[in-house]
């Protein structure tokens, strides 16, 4: 949704075929997509749509916001050169959950309700090794590992939070 919803602010809006080739996408998961947008009033369709040059899809008034927000973090995406699969599914809550603090797994866990453990562990796993999150040990009787985000992973969420 994010590439979606960035697009259609940087753009002014975008036909459907346009939009559908841009991502690879199916119809079905472009048009299910698209769907949820507008369940959530960010997305309608154009109401001056008729001419072949105009967009099918527009951002509301309330989706302006979020795709601006959308808009900066592909922004900032790009500028550190990472590739759309390179940030899976949990990246930018993990990154919006971890905020300034230094966690603990489960702290995290709680704080990213409902992730798995697993998604959660291969979202770390993948996120340290891009340089967004660190990982510290802690001593103790048991070392506990702590997770935090990088110089790197801070400035991704800068652009989470404009």
């Amino acid at each position: 949704m994010v590439p979606i919803m960035a697009l259609l602010s940087r753009e002014k809006g975008a036909r459907f075929a346009a939009m559908a080739n841009r991502f690879a996408l199916s119809r079905h998961s472009l048009a299910r997509t698209l769907g949820q947008l507008r369940d959530w009033g960010w997305v309608a369709p154009n109401p001056g749509h008729g001419h072949p040059l105009r967009p099918e899809y527009v951002l509301t008034d309330s989706g302006l916001p979020v795709g601006g927000v959308c808009d900066r973090i592909m922004a900032e995406r790009e500028r550190m050169g990472l590739e759309p699969a390179q940030l899976p599914r949990w990246s930018l809550p993990l990154i919006a959950g971890i905020g300034g603090d230094w966690l603990r797994f489960g702290d995290l866990r709680d704080r990213l309700d409902p992730v798995t453990p697993r998604a959660l562990s291969l979202t770390l796993q993948q996120m340290v090794g891009q340089d967004l999150v660190g990982r510290r040990l802690e001593p103790g009787f048991a070392m506990v590992p702590r997770y935090g985000l990088t110089d790197r992973g801070s400035d991704l969420a800068a652009a989470l939070t404009g």
